[in-house]
């Protein structure tokens, strides 16, 4: 309990509940998100227990199959490689993006906020121009390939596009402002008396960055690893501009269950679900797993290091 309080203090303090104000001031957003976000996903789950109907419609009786459906070996194949794909891209984002995010945190503030500023520019630019480009980048005519026949580094055009590492290539692009944000956010809030105090106590450099910098940190962590691998999970743009169609992953499927040749609205509805089930599930275990390291790291300060 101590350590808890410990790490509340030097991430923040306590948390206040709302009054009657705020909560006025918070039914604009209570009311947005359940008219777009409850009330779908309601939609979505009463779907996923319909019947296809024979021009590609939805007749609301009650079966199982879409969900028997999933389990279906091609598809869980194609979720395997969903849940590969975004664990790479997730693990990618933390090891590059970290250490941009702990710089940024430590360096002074006119130049946190170029970096800062730096981190934020490629939103200033659409999401799918920034992702063809890497087409142009990463065709066998493109950038790349060209610099490195000019340089003699290959004999002839290098294949890289519409492949699985110009997919996570893409995705690692496209989430890594979204790792490196929240845990700036944890460091910028880091209490550097708590380093000190682990030095003090003969903590080296290394083991006061392992047991307490990295877990006073672990609610950006969190917070990055959820921003990053639950969007990878489900995204298709990405796969479809930058895969060609040849590296599908689950958000492929259900827009084709959607908008594409399969029309089948319950199968989508019900793999929708799946992925929104899965989402609360690695929610609540990143979120319970962050409580724990931050509440150890507390633990250990009190305890005396190493």
């Amino acid at each position: 309990m101590i350590g808890r309080e410990a790490t509340r203090a030097a991430s923040g303090g306590t948390q206040r509940q709302p009054g009657r104000i705020g909560w006025l001031l918070l039914s604009p957003l209570i009311a947005w998100a359940f008219a777009f976000v409850v009330a779908p996903a309601v939609i979505m789950l009463v779907y996923s227990f319909a019947r296809r109907g024979t021009l590609g419609g939805v007749v609301l009786e009650f079966t199982l199959e879409n969900y028997a459906g999933v389990l279906d070996p091609v598809y869980m194949q194609i979720v395997i490689r969903s849940i590969v794909y975004a664990a790479i891209t997730t693990v990618l984002c933390l090891l590059m993006g970290y250490p941009v995010a702990y710089l940024i945190g430590r360096s002074e503030e006119r130049l946190r906020n170029g970096l800062l500023m730096a981190v934020m520019v490629p939103f200033w630019t659409s999401f799918l121009i920034r992702t063809y480009a890497w087409v142009t980048i990463l065709k066998s005519q493109g950038l790349l390939n060209s610099i490195a026949m000019q340089l003699q580094l290959i004999t002839e055009p290098f294949e890289m596009l519409y492949t699985p590492g110009a997919v996570v290539l893409g995705l690692v692009y496209t989430f890594l402002p979204f790792m490196i944000l929240p845990i700036y956010s944890s460091v910028e809030k880091l209490d550097g008396a708590l380093v000190e105090a682990a030095l003090d106590l003969g903590a080296g450099p290394v083991r006061a960055f392992s047991r307490v910098i990295v877990p006073l940190t672990a609610p950006g962590i969190a917070a990055g690893v959820l921003l990053v691998f639950v969007p990878s999970l489900g995204i298709y743009a990405v796969n479809d501009i930058l895969g060609g169609g040849r590296v599908d992953m689950i958000g492929n499927i259900i827009e084709n269950q959607f908008k594409g040749n399969a029309r089948n609205w319950p199968f989508g509805a019900a793999l929708g679900t799946t992925l929104l089930v899965s989402f609360a599930l690695i929610y609540w275990f990143v979120n319970r797993r962050q409580r724990a390291v931050a509440d150890g790291a507390g633990d250990r300060l009190l305890r005396g290091m190493p």
